[in-house]
C-alpha cells in the first residue's frame, strides 16, 4: 500500500484512539463491511472465484444486520484485508468515498451500542436538587427513582445527539464530493477579520472555480438556541460571501418558522441558495452521482423518513400530530437494563465506565 492508502485505512479502520470509548475495526470486520458495499452494489459476483464472498457476503441490508455478525471473526490470510480493499477500488465506482462513509456510520453505531453498555447511572449528588420542585407530590423512594431514570435517559439522549452530530456533516459532505474545514483553514473568514477562520460545514469547489460554502441542517427550529447562535449563523452568508464563496444552506426538514424564514432570506440576499426538504434530499442526491446518491438515499433518507412517519400520517394540509406512544417500562438488574416498548424488548447487558458520568448537560449536536 502507497502512503496515502495507509493513512485512509488506519482513518476507516479506527476512532477515538485517545478516547475512553475507542472503536478500532479488526480485519475480519473491515472486510465484512467492503462486502456490503459489495452487496449494495450488486458487484459480489466480482469475488466468487476468490471463495472469499461467502465469507463476507452479507445476511440482509446494512441495518439489519447484529452487530454479532460484523465483529464474529473469519479466517483471513495475512495482508488480505488489503487485498480485497484494492480490489475494491478497481471494481466499485466511487469505493473509497463509499467506504469511508459507510465506516463513520459503523463506527459511530458501534460506539453508541458501548455507551447504552457502559454510561452510568447518575449519583444522588447530581440529581437530588431538581427534586425541590417535585419534593411532596410522591413518596422519596419514587421520586429517587424518578429522578434517576430521567437523568439517566437525558445523558443517553444527549450522547445519540453528539454521535449524530459528529456522523452527520463529514457523511454528507463526504458524499456530494466535498470536505469539512475547520476554521483554522480560514476558507471562510469573519467579516473584517481575516485572521478569524469560520468552521464549514462542507467545502466545495466547482470545476469552473466557484466556491461553495454549505452549511447543513437536520432543522431550525424557533426556539433553537439563543439569538446570539441564530446570529451568528445569520452572518455565516455574509462571511462566506466576502470569502468569495457561495453560502449554501440545506435543511432536511422543511417544517417553516420565522426563524427559517430568516435564515433562507440571509442566504439568497448574499447570492446564495437554501434548500429545504425534498428539495435539499434532491440537491444531495443530485450532487452525490449515482453510486453516492445510492448511500444517501439507503443509509440516510430512508432511515430518517421511515421514523418520521408515525408523526406525519395525517390528513393532508392538516398539521403534525404526535403519534399514539407505546407503553414504556424500564428495568434495572445487576448488570442488565431492560426497556420494554410495547411488545418489543430490549436487554442491554452492562459494564459501566465511571469517565462517562462527566457529561456536558446541554446537547452538544452541532447541527440542531
Amino acid at each position: 500500500m502507497n502512503a496515502e492508502e495507509s493513512r485512509l485505512l488506519t482513518k476507516v479502520m479506527t476512532m477515538g484512539s485517545g478516547t475512553s470509548l475507542p472503536v478500532v475495526m479488526t480485519p475480519s470486520e473491515l472486510v465484512k463491511l467492503i462486502g456490503v458495499i459489495y452487496h449494495d452494489t450488486g458487484t459480489g459476483h466480482l469475488l466468487e472465484d476468490s471463495g472469499l464472498w461467502e465469507k463476507i457476503a452479507p445476511p440482509s441490508d446494512y441495518y439489519e444486520i447484529p452487530e454479532s455478525w460484523f465483529t464474529a471473526p473469519i479466517e483471513l490470510n495475512p495482508g488480505q484485508h488489503v487485498a480485497i480493499f484494492k480490489a475494491a477500488e478497481t471494481h466499485i465506482d466511487d469505493f473509497t468515498t463509499y467506504l469511508r462513509c459507510l465506516s463513520e456510520l459503523h463506527k459511530r453505531r458501534r460506539k453508541y451500542s458501548m455507551i447504552l453498555s457502559a454510561q452510568p447511572m447518575p449519583t444522588m449528588v447530581q440529581i437530588s436538587p431538581r427534586s425541590l420542585v417535585e419534593y411532596g407530590q410522591t413518596q422519596p423512594e419514587a421520586l429517587a427513582s424518578w429522578l434517576t431514570w430521567r437523568k439517566f435517559f437525558y445523558d443517553l439522549d444527549n450522547r445519540s445527539a453528539q454521535e449524530t452530530g459528529y456522523l452527520f456533516e463529514p457523511i454528507l459532505a463526504a458524499a456530494i464530493g466535498g470536505e469539512q474545514k475547520s476554521a483554522k483553514s480560514k476558507v471562510v473568514t469573519r467579516t473584517g477579520d481575516k485572521n478569524k477562520g469560520r468552521q464549514v460545514d462542507c467545502w466545495k469547489v466547482l470545476p469552473t472555480g466557484e466556491n461553495l460554502a454549505y452549511e447543513f441542517k437536520l432543522r431550525v427550529t424557533i426556539a433553537a438556541s439563543g439569538q446570539g447562535r441564530f446570529g451568528e449563523e445569520i452572518q455565516f452568508a455574509e462571511d462566506a460571501y466576502n470569502s468569495e464563496a457561495i453560502p449554501v444552506l440545506v435543511v432536511l426538514d422543511p417544517t417553516m418558522n420565522p426563524r427559517l424564514d430568516d435564515l433562507q432570506r440571509a442566504y439568497e440576499a448574499q447570492g446564495g441558495r437554501a434548500y429545504l426538504g425534498e428539495e435539499a434530499w434532491q440537491h444531495l442526491e443530485d450532487e452525490a452521482g449515482e453510486v453516492m446518491s445510492r448511500f444517501i438515499e439507503n443509509y440516510v433518507r430512508r432511515p430518517i423518513e421511515d421514523i418520521s412517519r408515525f408523526e406525519t400520517q395525517c390528513e393532508l394540509g392538516e398539521p403534525k400530530a404526535q403519534f399514539e406512544l407505546l407503553d414504556f417500562s424500564a428495568q434495572h438488574r445487576g448488570d442488565r437494563i431492560i426497556f420494554q416498548l410495547g411488545s418489543h424488548v430490549r436487554d442491554i447487558r452492562r459494564s459501566v465506565d465511571i469517565s462517562l458520568a462527566e457529561t456536558d448537560d446541554e446537547d452538544a449536536s452541532p447541527n440542531e
